[in-house]
Order: structure tokens, then C-alpha cells, then sequence
């Protein structure tokens, strides 16, 4: 008897928590990309080491704010513009830097 209302609990857990998890899942996907090219840009050579430093703090800047906005337990319509003009400048720079002609 205990393990099947364990069972359902974890089910109704599961259905409550999956939405969440799905909306912070794109946010979380786009900021792995970009630390991905930033990565990238290391090791080929395109970012210097301040480059490199600056981006990552970007980065840190933007999951500052997705985890602020996640705070509540709710992510509203203007946080998650907020987010997503956040990491859209975000992109802009590591573009930017990657394709700058620096010596580095």
C-alpha cells in the first residue's frame, strides 16, 4: 500500500514539476550554446584571454538573472524578456569578439 501511494506521489510531482522544468529548459539549452562558441573561440585562437573574461561574465551576469527570475517558482512574461534580451546582447558580444581581427 505504501508503495503505491509513493508511486502516485511521485507521478503528481512529476506532472507539477515537468512544466517548469520544460520552461526553463530553452533558456538553460541557449546558454550552454553560447558558452559553447565561447569555448570555441578559445581554443581557436579568436578570443584573447580579457575577451574570454568578459564574456563569462556576461554569462554569469544572465544566469544571475534566470536564477532571480526563477526565484518565486515563476517566471513571468517580463522576466523572461528580460532573460531573452539578455542573452540576445549576450550573443551579439560573442559574436562580435570572435570576429574582431585582434591579435591575440
Amino acid at each position: 500500500m505504501h508503495a503505491v501511494k509513493a508511486a502516485v506521489i511521485g507521478i503528481i510531482a512529476l506532472a507539477v514539476a515537468a512544466p517548469a522544468l520544460a520552461q526553463e529548459t530553452r533558456a538553460d539549452r541557449r546558454q550552454e550554446r553560447q558558452e559553447q562558441r565561447i569555448d570555441q573561440g578559445v581554443q581557436s585562437g579568436a578570443l584573447t584571454p580579457r575577451e574570454t573574461r568578459k564574456l563569462e561574465r556576461g554569462q554569469k551576469h544572465v544566469e544571475n538573472l534566470e536564477t532571480k527570475a526563477q526565484a518565486d517558482g515563476k517566471v513571468t512574461a517580463r522576466e523572461k524578456l528580460r532573460l531573452e534580451h539578455a542573452q540576445d546582447v549576450q550573443s551579439k558580444r560573442i559574436y562580435k569578439q570572435k570576429h574582431d581581427r585582434q591579435a591575440r
